[in-house]
């Protein structure tokens, strides 16, 4: 059990790590994004009655950034 029980997530979304971003070169690809975002929502439902904040910070390549942020949103819902 853990000793600590959070009121919600909270999420700083930022997708500048996509492989085609130019400012990062950590390669993560849409799957990547709906697989980490699933572990938090997972994280939220056992901690925190489900209550994730998510706030978009971050993605520079416009095509990577639109499709990582709809696979996130995706696995939110």
């Amino acid at each position: 059990m853990a000793t600590h029980q959070p009121d919600l997530i909270l999420v700083s979304a930022g997708f500048d790590a996509h492989q085609l971003d130019p400012l990062a070169d950590i390669n993560l690809l849409e799957d990547d994004f709906t697989w980490i975002t699933e572990l938090i929502v997972d994280a939220a439902e056992t901690y925190c009655a489900g209550r994730v904040v998510s706030a978009l910070e971050g993605g520079y390549h416009l095509e990577s950034l639109n499709s990582s942020a709809l696979a996130h949103l995706r696995a939110l819902a």
